[in-house]
This record gives structure tokens, sequence and C-alpha cells, in this order.
């Protein structure tokens, strides 16, 4: 499956590129003078709240990870595919390596969590709605997570354990690791530990590690991360505000705030004229299957969804392509391929490499 994962990743990556282009001249062909910010298209509490299921159980500062590296999909595929030609890598020596690339620190953070990585990168429509979402709908996601963590709550399936440790602060949920330098990332079905059955994110297929088929939560083997604490990006630089104007990711102290030229901020929209000129290639080419790290800088048309493979209805490829969520519902794709990186993931529920259930 890998060849076929490569290939629509290239083939996304291109349809983005087309896009931003079209995009930059049909606006460049628009009245001179001043411009209409385009409508942000929001998306409902709904689709929100599937949207975050996949990862609203996990530690706070891992989400704090996960949301702005959404917001870079072509280098979370870029390092997917780094990530599985350095199998080799672990500890110390992996840290060293991960910081000579020039991903975001977002991006680099998450090879201390292959397991989260792959799954990222094997789900890159969910992946890039999930980043549109953050940007465009930060307080929302927040709230969404907050939501999602209730039911889990109240269906008795959120708990402190030896792995982690889940309190109240005030109306919110705060998760966090029970250890200073071990995290766990919890195993579950997202459509079914909130309580009633949820209506599944279309398009999402389970990973292995990250899954456990059945209800309620389970844990696999903890990621050391201590061995990166003497990396800007590692562990202990990330957090979530949950007091700040609804929740924010917090990174070394400070509002995280993406650069990313693949997800367009439609809420503080720059009317002045965008061109190609503003088109950023991060490297200057295009590299393999995994596309382009900047993508175009273009402004969203109205009434379009901005998420960097969007633009195909609202929901992009992922709430278009619902019959491959119903085809993966129970059982593994095994696309993403298997990371052992930095501290492999064998859970319990989830599987080994190739294995799991099928």
């Amino acid at each position: 499956m890998k060849p076929l994962q490569r290939g629509m990743a290239l083939l996304l990556s291109w349809c983005l590129l087309l896009m931003g282009a079209l995009d930059a001249f049909a606006f460049q062909a628009g009245a001179p003078g001043s411009q209409s910010p385009p409508q942000a298209l929001q998306q409902s509490t709904q689709q929100l709240e599937e949207l975050v299921a996949p990862i609203a159980l996990y530690p706070d500062a891992l989400i704090a990870q996960i949301l702005p590296a959404a917001t870079y999909p072509a280098e979370v595929v870029e390092a997917g595919k780094w990530m599985e030609q350095h199998k080799g890598l672990t500890g110390d020596a992996l840290a060293k390596e991960v910081d000579k690339q020039s991903w975001d620190a977002s991006v680099k953070a998450l090879t201390q969590f292959p397991a989260v990585l792959a799954n990222m990168n094997q789900n890159l429509a969910w992946t890039s709605e999930l980043g549109d979402a953050y940007v465009n709908q930060q307080q929302e996601v927040s709230q969404a997570v907050q939501v999602m963590r209730e039911r889990a709550k109240q269906a008795g399936n959120l708990n402190t354990t030896s792995q982690e440790k889940v309190s109240n602060k005030g109306k919110t949920i705060v998760i966090e690791p029970a250890s200073t330098d071990v995290v766990y990332v919890p195993q579950y079905d997202p459509w079914l530990v909130y309580g009633a059955p949820m209506a599944m994110f279309p398009g999402w297929y389970p990973y292995p590690g990250l899954y456990l088929n059945g209800p309620g939560i389970t844990f696999g083997l903890g990621f050391g991360v201590g061995l990166f604490g003497g990396f800007g990006w590692g562990w202990h630089h990330w957090g979530y505000d949950w007091r700040h104007e609804g929740g924010r990711v917090v990174y070394n102290h400070n509002t995280y705030i993406s650069h990313s030229r693949t997800i367009v901020n439609r809420n503080s929209f720059n009317s002045s004229r965008t061109n190609l000129n503003h088109a950023n290639f991060h490297g200057g080419s295009f590299n393999g299957h995994q596309g382009f790290h900047g993508a175009t800088n273009s402004h969203a048309s109205v009434g379009t969804h901005a998420g960097a493979f969007g633009g195909f209805g609202h929901g992009g490829i992922a709430r278009g392509n619902s019959f491959r969520g119903q085809a993966s519902f129970g059982g593994f794709h095994g696309g993403g391929g298997g990371f052992h990186g930095g501290g492999g993931f064998h859970g319990g529920g989830g599987g080994h490499g190739g294995g799991g259930h099928r």
C-alpha cells in the first residue's frame, strides 16, 4: 500500500499547488483596490467533535504538538518518510538528526511519538482539516476537545491511571502524564469511547498501536521524552493553556502562531494583493512524493474550505470519501507503515507493525 499512499500524497500536493496557483491568478484578475475578505467556512460543532475525537483524550502537551503540526501537512508527510528511512535511530541519536531538519518545531516534536506522526501521515486529509480548524476555529476546537473529554468521563472511560493523571480545574478537564519523563499515548476507539456511538470522521484509518478494538481505554509502552529535553522542540517546551481565550497552544511560554503557507487564516485575511511571487517552496524544489513544504500563500475564495487538501466541497477530500472510513471501521489499514524510531509503540489494543486486527 505504500506506493499507493505515496502516489496519493503526490496527487494531493499537486492539487494543492494547482488550486493555489489558480486562486492567485483569479485574485489578481479581480478589481484593484480594496478586496472584501473571504467568508470563513466554519465547521459545525458536530463536525469539530468528529474531527478531534481521535486525539481529544491525549495528554494536553501532546495535543499542543499535534494541532500546530497539522498546519504543516506536507512536512508531516516528509517527516513520516524520513522516519521510515531512519528506523534504526533512537533516543539522543534520533533527536540530533531530527534537530538538523528544516521542519516546524511541532513536526520535530512528533518524532518523539512515531506512531502519532505515522497516523497523521496516513490520514492526510484528516490532518489537513484538523490544521485548518485549528487556525480558523481555535476556540471551537478547544471547546470540542473539552466536550469530548466530558463525554468520555461520563461514560466511565476517562480516569486517572498509573500512566496519566486526569484532573479538573474549574470546568476544564486536564490530562497530564503521571511521569515527567515517560508519556503514554492512550489507545481507544474514537467512535465508541465517548458513550453513545459517534458518526465516524470520513476517510480516517485507525493506526496500529493507537487504536483499541472495543470500548474503553488502554495503554501500550511509554515513550521516553527525557532524552529530547535538551532540544528546543522537546516535550517540555509545549503546553495547552485552557484559561486563555478558550484555549491556546503554548510553545516556550508563548502563544504558538503557525506560519504555515498551506493553511490560510481566513480570520485575519490580508486584503492586499496575493501573487505567485509569494509562493514559497521550502528548499526550492519538490521532494518526491511528499509534495512541498511551503505551498502557495494564496487567499481563500469565498465559500471554499481552505484545508490543504480542501476545495472539493465542504470538508474537502476527507468528508467526500466517506466510504474509506466505513471500510476501515473495526480494522487496521497498514498503509502508514510502522515506526519504531524513538521508542516504538507496541500497544496492547493496536498491534505491532503489520499486525493488529485485519
